[in-house]
């Protein structure tokens, strides 16, 4: 069995992201393994409700914003898991976390879910069901609004 080293988390920004990152820190220090954190922009080619097109000034300056929040996130994820990194791309999630987990070889990757269930998940689908689908290497789901297992 190969050791793991690499761990690709895929984050949001949203309010869970800090317990995804605790628990990624966790596991990762128990295997001596680097983390990775990825966050994808969703390239946002119009309104659908009025069919206008993003301002590309917009989506330049949401994309700046992303990379200064992943850089001070990984300055403090450094205090605690030295050699992680942080990479923000633009794309559809799915593929590129996909794609991004192959070019660094890594072994592992810990999403988060939202926990949706019902008419939210089937409209919505799942980001995180469907990097386990495509994903070259093993995918730990983690639900960050659980508190106990049963």
């Amino acid at each position: 069995m190969k050791n793991v080293e690499n761990i690709v988390v895929p984050i949001d920004f949203s309010s869970y992201t800090e317990k995804l990152v605790e628990y990624a820190i966790y596991l990762g220090s128990s295997l001596s393994a680097k983390l990775h954190l990825v966050h994808i922009v969703e390239l946002i080619t119009g309104d659908g409700m009025m069919g206008m097109p993003m301002s590309a000034e917009f989506q330049l300056q949401y994309e700046r914003g992303m990379r200064d929040r992943m850089e001070e996130l990984v300055q403090e994820l450094e205090k605690k898991s030295p050699g992680s990194t942080g990479f923000i791309g633009s794309g559809e999630p799915v593929k590129e976390i996909v794609k991004y987990a192959e070019s660094l070889q890594a072994d592992l990757i810990i999403i988060s879910t939202h926990g949706s269930k019902g008419l939210e998940s089937i409209l919505l689908g799942s980001v995180a069901r469907r990097v386990v689908k495509h994903a070259h290497c093993p995918v730990l789901v983690m639900n960050p609004f659980r508190k106990t297992i049963d």
